[in-house]
């Protein structure tokens, strides 16, 4: 595809390398998960285990602008289906538990304060909120689930519109939308749900994740539509052909037409994607090749942290993104 022709996507190739030369995004995990030990979380707890006793949103969205982040990407519900806003859609929520801070609204004003853009993360695969739906550890009837199969009810569909839209009435459309196991909706409710986002937020990127792989084959129908390819804890491959294409390839066909989809590897800074005890950060090493990887191959890193069951991004791992910072700061 030639360079200057625009493509069939929704955003036009401007807006789009606009976000592609925002370059770095800090993912971060915290919620349930980070206080039943349970990445997974089977969403059984009461909303009183969420207790941080030192919560500092603030210190998060610091630490994303001091190591050279340009936007960043809040679970604001995970697998749990604990909420990190006080929705009017359930009672299992930040309201309702150990520490009822609405950390949406503290971290969109960050955010604002620092000058780092905010994203949503939003999981379409909910064990506490499941109105009839199958989830990996649930049947519809609550019985043992299966991983290689789940679907979300229009029952459960309606909801997940409701909170995405209550989630931009009350906080304004975030800059990246991050929307998790696109797979378990509708094709129908997928497109809708990517329409109704886009009119909510019509400079809002879209991202319906594409899972763990190098991207080569996305999308698929599982996460069409979308405005991104996620390659999940991966890195696009080289090319040994002499032509110099290698990385990521954003031109794509999609049912005929050619779309522009930029790359973003997700990737974290430790082992796991929330806080585990004694889960140390990777090697200084390891940590400047994913960045250095992810922009010779054409992708942004979005790069993750876990805060503790405190509220805060430990020291170790801030102290481990210093380092990194300068690290890329010497190589220009």
């Amino acid at each position: 595809m030639e360079a200057n022709e625009p493509g069939a996507q929704r955003l036009s190739l401007p807006a789009l390398r606009q976000w592609e030369a925002q370059g770095l995004g800090l993912f971060i995990h915290f919620g349930m998960a980070t206080f039943d030990g349970d990445e997974f979380s089977k969403g059984d707890q009461p909303s009183s285990v969420y207790a941080p006793d030192r919560l500092d949103v603030d210190q998060w969205v610091n630490v994303a602008r001091d190591a050279g982040f340009r936007y960043a990407v809040l679970t604001t519900k995970h697998v749990s289906g604990h909420c990190l806003w006080p929705t009017k859609h359930n009672d299992y929520h930040v309201g309702t538990s150990g520490n009822p801070t609405d950390v949406v609204e503290r971290y969109v004003k960050a955010c604002a304060r620092t000058g780092v853009k905010p994203g949503f993360y939003y999981c379409s695969w909910d064990n506490h909120n499941r109105f009839g739906s199958v989830t990996p550890q649930f049947a519809a009837d609550g019985s043992q689930g299966n991983w290689n199969w789940m679907y979300a009810t229009r029952a459960y569909e309606d909801f997940q519109w409701a909170q995405c839209e209550e989630l931009v009435a009350r906080y304004g459309a975030p800059f990246e939308w991050w929307i998790d196991i696109p797979n378990a909706l509708s094709h129908a409710f997928r497109r809708q749900l990517y329409d109704r986002l886009a009119a909510l937020g019509p400079e809002s990127v879209i991202m319906m994740n594409t899972g763990i792989g190098d991207g080569v084959d996305q999308p698929k129908v599982g996460n069409w539509p979308t405005d991104l390819i996620a390659i999940e804890t991966r890195m696009p491959p080289t090319s040994a052909s002499s032509d110099a294409h290698h990385g990521h390839q954003p031109w794509r066909e999609v049912l005929g037409k050619k779309y522009y989809l930029p790359g973003e590897v997700c990737d974290t800074v430790c082992k796991r994607w929330f806080y585990q005890e004694g889960d140390r950060p990777k090697s200084d090493g390891e940590l400047l090749a994913l960045a250095l990887l992810a922009k010779a191959r054409g992708c942004n890193l979005l790069l993750d942290v876990g805060p503790d069951r405190h509220g805060l991004i430990p020291k170790e791992v801030v102290d481990a993104l210093g380092r990194w910072q300068k690290n890329l700061a010497a190589l220009g």
